[in-house]
């Protein structure tokens, strides 16, 4: 097994400062000063930030709702709930036809299957109407 050591690399405070100096002072963001100075660590830069104390650098995702959309989303995500049970009961009972169908077909030698489907796309056009 070949493998090579890990090159850790160690910055100094005054460094870390300067960063963090950077994102607050210049505006900056993590992305490009960890471009910019080379920093490879996805979580260097955040880690650094959190020690030092200056979370409000950290990027945040604040959702801002109001009850009717809290509740609208209740009822979509129940709604798709519902939706996804039907779905399920309609696809085993499609898989049900299907197989019985099959059997048929064996037992009569006969070719219902196509009958079937006929008659299957006859009133998916009635209810279409």
């Amino acid at each position: 097994m070949n493998t090579t050591p890990k090159k850790t690399i160690r910055y100094s405070e005054s460094f870390k400062l300067e960063i963090i100096r950077c994102i607050e002072e210049e505006g900056f963001s993590i992305n490009t000063v960890r471009q910019r100075y080379g920093i490879a660590g996805g979580q260097t830069v955040q880690s650094w930030i959190k020690k030092y104390g200056k979370n409000q650098l950290l990027n945040k995702i604040i959702k801002v709702q109001t009850m009717n959309e809290i509740d609208e989303l209740k009822r979509l995500r129940e709604e798709n709930r519902a939706l996804k049970l039907a779905y399920a009961e309609l696809s085993l009972e499609h898989k049900c036809s299907e197989k019985v169908i099959e059997l048929a077909d064996e037992m009569f030698g006969m070719d219902l299957k196509k009958k079937y489907e006929s008659e299957q796309l006859i009133n998916l056009q009635k209810r279409g109407k």
